[in-house]
């Protein structure tokens, strides 16, 4: 009941802070964040970085726990949905998106539950400073997160060639090729941060850094630690953007390059322009596919930047960026967790009519009971 007492006491000072931020008031904006504790008495006179943070932190508070109640459930019902019911994609992409779904599910099991909510809520969770399972959890998380962002790798490069390489189409776009790539980026993600069970302890530093688990003196200091870290970052999530972009640019290049053929083809024939299906489906798929990159790419951008950055100036590069562009950082990767079933839901009109049977079943079979 604390802890609950605690959350509506951040959501009113929240409250508090977005009408004061409205009136377009600094003075009353620094006097909230005050009452609710963010902000000591002589922070204001902090610099802009630092009240930024603390104003991301207030938000943080209210915007985790309703993230985490909003995301567990969605997924799980996107998984549901895709697995039980017809929505008009084939069992290759439906592989996908489940896996995707899963995967979102994990992070923000391991990552939002597990280790962000407990330390923004530390008086609640000191506890888990003495469970010695941080390193096993560091590795569970980050073989969830190369999971999540791999499997839209994989999903875009499934895309990409069902639409630009129609010899290859039917030996790779099937449910068995799907469920195989699958596996192997699972079990190579899970390979890739085996490391970081002996890198770092089984303790809990129960700080918002990159590493939430306690490490041998300066090991973050030495050359073997920066090189893993920085090969860690650029596999995930620096090679990911680079080649969804590129497979997204080739993709878009031949869809434009044959519908033009397509369109002066079919003007040619019949010497107007008729509904074409084959167009129609195209655009389609395009926008259900760059909607889906593109939620990844600009969710993930901020934490991707600071990682990089932050390593750049531990290796010795004066390149640092603010805390809270971290913080930021954390709260667009966790929120892209949550984003997919409002994509589909969107996009995909079969898919957004079986989510509403799904989501009226239980309504239904009351009313059923009630009336019988």
């Amino acid at each position: 009941m604390s802890m609950i007492r605690h959350v509506l006491q951040k959501l009113l000072s929240g409250v508090q802070i977005a009408i004061f931020l409205k009136v377009g008031s600094f003075a009353a904006t620094i006097v909230c964040l005050r009452l609710c504790g963010c902000l000591k008495a002589d922070d204001w006179r902090m610099p802009l970085a630092y009240r930024i943070e603390s104003l991301l932190k207030v938000i943080q508070y209210v915007y985790y726990p309703i993230l985490a109640i909003v995301g567990v459930p969605v997924n799980i019902i996107t998984i549901v949905t895709l697995t039980s019911r017809n929505c008009g994609l084939s069992k290759c992409v439906t592989r996908y998106l489940v896996a995707m779904s899963a995967g979102d599910l994990l992070v923000i099991i391991l990552d939002l539950i597990l280790r962000h909510i407990p330390i923004l809520y530390l008086e609640h969770f000191y506890f888990v400073r003495s469970l010695p399972v941080c390193n096993i959890h560091a590795v569970l998380l980050y073989a969830a997160t190369d999971c999540s962002v791999w499997f839209t790798v994989t999903f875009t490069f499934d895309r990409f060639v069902a639409i630009c390489c129609p010899k290859l189409r039917s030996r790779y776009c099937t449910e068995k090729s799907a469920a195989v790539v699958l596996g192997t980026v699972t079990v190579l993600s899970c390979l890739k941060n085996i490391i970081w069970y002996f890198m770092l302890l089984n303790t809990y530093r129960l700080r918002n850094l990159p590493w939430f688990c306690h490490f041998t003196g300066d090991a973050t200091e030495s050359l073997a630690w920066g090189t893993i870290e920085f090969l860690h970052y650029i596999l995930n999530p620096c090679v990911p953007f680079v080649l969804i972009l590129l497979l997204n640019a080739f993709t878009v290049r031949h869809i434009l390059v044959s519908s033009r053929a397509r369109r002066r083809l079919r003007a040619h024939r019949s010497g107007e322009k008729p509904r074409d299906p084959e167009l129609e489906s195209r655009r389609k798929s395009i926008i259900f596919l760059f909607v889906i990159s593109a939620n990844f790419i600009i969710l993930w951008s901020t934490f991707m930047a600071y990682s990089v950055w932050n390593r750049m100036y531990d290796l010795g590069y004066h390149l640092r960026l603010d805390f809270y562009v971290m913080e930021l950082g954390f709260m667009l990767q966790l929120t892209s967790c949550c984003t997919n079933t409002a994509i589909y839901a969107v996009t995909q009109t079969q898919f957004r009519q079986q989510l509403k049977n799904l989501l009226k079943y239980p309504l239904t079979a009351i009313f059923q009971l009630n009336t019988a």
